[in-house]
């Protein structure tokens, strides 16, 4: 299958003009007439010959570039699936780490990393279906990765959430910042932990320690080793989720990740 998605490859970037070399597209569209000739072999009639063909069958057949744009996509996919599960693998100890705020089972069979910022509307999108998932599937471990990747306003809801996670306050400020207006200043977030019992005085202390610092820094080092390109962004098992999700996927992918087990 690879070796066909890469002579489509080639195939698709001739029709569109690209100087990518003809030889296996030849091979698979033209046998009869180049035989096992390869790329270096082809004389510029030759190769004009071949694009003129192409275009020729393309006409009369356009599913042929559409089947070959698919079979692209279909293996920009796989090859995506396979760098993030190695990256995964190779980042494992860094995954989960004594310090994380858990929520669900923190004995669960199956664990799921979810990276997140406060602000996100999609992070915040999640939030039902995550806790649909936890209170039906009750061997489901989630792991909080704050990442604060939307600005200030964002660094501060992070800072202040490991420093309530000391206050064992982490859950309690987390579900009023994901549900607050996402603007806020340092004064409202002290204002809104105040209100779910947390000690306003030591909470603002504490958000200002290079301990703090030094965890989310962590976070972003692994979101970058994992190539993250946004918030949310799910490990369930060995497999990156990226985005928001409905509840029948994010069932399904912890559904695979047990059975791998």
């Amino acid at each position: 299958m690879r070796d066909l998605v890469t002579m489509m490859r080639r195939a698709v970037a001739a029709i569109v003009g690209l100087t990518l070399p003809l030889g296996m597209a030849a091979l698979l569209i033209l046998p009869p007439l180049v035989g096992l000739a390869s790329a270096d072999e082809f004389s510029p009639a030759q190769r004009a010959e071949i694009v003129r063909i192409l275009r020729e069958a393309m006409k009369q057949d356009p599913s042929i570039l559409r089947d070959a744009v698919d079979a692209l996509k279909d293996d920009d996919t796989h090859r995506e699936a396979d760098a993030a599960r190695a990256a995964i693998v190779a980042h494992r100890d860094a995954m989960v780490t004594p310090a994380d705020p858990v929520a669900g089972n923190p004995k669960g069979a199956v664990t799921i990393v979810e990276f997140y910022d406060t602000r996100c509307p999609y992070c915040r999108a999640m939030e039902p279906t995550m806790a649909r998932l936890l209170t039906q599937d009750h061997d489901v471990r989630l792991v909080y990765k704050d990442l604060p990747v939307l600005g200030p306003a964002s660094v501060l809801a992070a800072h202040a959430l490991l420093a309530a996670q000391q206050q064992n306050g982490y859950d309690r400020l987390r579900t009023a910042l994901m549900q607050a207006p996402p603007d806020y200043t340092k004064e409202q977030i002290l204002a809104i932990a105040r209100k779910f019992g947390l000690d306003g005085a030591r909470l603002s202390h504490d958000m200002d320690s290079a301990a703090i610092d030094a965890r989310l820094d962590a976070n972003v080092q692994l979101a970058k080793a994992l190539a993250l390109d946004g918030t949310p962004a799910l490990v369930i098992g060995d497999t990156l989720v990226p985005g928001a999700i409905e509840l029948a996927e994010l069932e399904k992918a912890v559904a695979t990740a047990r059975a791998a087990r």
